[in-house]
């Protein structure tokens, strides 16, 4: 169960304005409720800070259990991107965008399309890029309509697929971790958890293998899985990660997989993967700090998506996206280094870098 369906039944009555899992000091600039009966797209777009920038996010399709999980996955995600932006240094804000339903039954051209106009209508303050269940192919369709849209294909003028970029973010910040935990980035015979093995996960895997790591890997999605057997034939498929001897987890799929009980029962050292929002609740910073356990926050390991498509925007080419992107290796270093400087929680560290930026910018503007 993920984080946005358990929030969603004591949200179900909430409003915008006093939902629970809105972060104090932290409200959202606005929050678009988009709907065509034409076309069946039922959209919210969640603009959360354009302090840095425009608000740039991707666009999640997703067969939510009611529109409250929806409405709670959009508002922790756009908060997330703002975060996410500031630390990596691009001058962008923080948004994101939920489309609700099965994008295997209801996705068409036409809802893409309708979804375009609807992005076109805010002017530019949200920029959509890819995420579950968007890919390069629906962000063309969608730039049919819209100017403010990243990651389309090399064809349509865009920088392609942002899974690989995420993946090899994920991997350094993964490097930084073991050198901070072991002395070493050298990843060799270590034993590494990967839950979820999509466009990220998979592109992750590839990049451990090649350093020699042991790689489990686990899917709700047989077909991801048996792509994953069949590309690389070292890797043991197996039902749940968590359940085995691990040096690293790495959660690449949806969030909230990060509980008090999780915590408890985990043997990794490490917890650094792709996935948004793998904290089920704040505390569960401070239970892998008390443990032990060295976190990499969610919204700095992932950053390299980002990177690439606010490179994209800006018209940089792929070597500076990836020069960019390897720099994530020194900012998790930074942001572990603070931690244990100032003893507290790598999750805090992380915040306090990207508040103290956000506080930067909006007191000379």
């Amino acid at each position: 169960m993920t984080l946005s369906t358990e929030l969603a039944s004591d949200l179900a009555d909430a409003t915008v304005f006093d939902r629970a899992d809105t972060a104090d000091g932290s409200p959202h600039e606005q929050v678009i409720f988009c709907e065509d009966p034409t076309t069946g797209l039922q959209a919210i777009i969640a603009i959360h800070s354009t302090a840095l920038g425009p608000a740039l996010g991707g666009t999640r399709f997703y067969p939510y259990a009611n529109q409250g999980a929806a409405l709670t996955d959009v508002l922790r995600l756009s908060r997330g991107m703002t975060y996410k932006a500031a630390i990596a240094g691009v001058p962008l804000g923080g948004g994101k965008a939920v489309i609700i339903g099965d994008p295997r039954v209801i996705k068409t051209p036409d809802l893409l399309r309708s979804y375009g106009r609807f992005i076109e209508t805010l002017g530019g303050r949200y920029v959509s890029a890819g995420d579950i269940g968007t890919g390069t192919d629906d962000l063309d369709i969608i730039g049919e309509q819209t100017a403010h849209v990243v990651g389309r294909s090399a064809i349509a003028g865009g920088s392609g697929n942002s899974g690989p970029m995420t993946a090899l973010g994920v991997y350094q910040s993964l490097r930084a971790a073991a050198t901070a935990t072991w002395g070493t980035p050298d990843l060799t015979g270590r034993v590494i958890g990967v839950e979820g093995v999509g466009k990220v996960g998979s592109e992750l895997i590839a990049l451990l293998l090649r350093d020699g790591a042991e790689v489990l890997a686990t899917d709700v999605n047989a077909d991801a899985l048996d792509a994953v057997a069949a590309r690389f034939s070292s890797v043991v498929i197996c039902d749940d990660v968590l359940d085995r001897e691990l040096d690293v987890y790495a959660p690449c799929a949806l969030g909230g997989t990060l509980t008090v009980a999780s915590v408890h029962q985990m043997t990794a050292s490490i917890v650094c993967g792709a996935a948004n929002n793998q904290l089920l609740t704040a505390d569960v910073d401070q239970h892998l700090y008390n443990k032990g356990v060295v976190w990499v926050p969610d919204y700095v390991a992932n950053a390299g998506g980002l990177i690439q498509v606010a490179g994209e925007k800006d018209g940089a080419d792929a070597q500076w996206a990836r020069d960019r992107v390897e720099q994530i290796y020194d900012t998790v270093l930074s942001i572990l280094d603070r931690s244990r400087s100032e003893s507290i929680p790598p999750g805090e560290a992380a915040d306090r870098t990207a508040e103290a930026r956000l506080k930067f910018v909006q007191s000379n503007v």
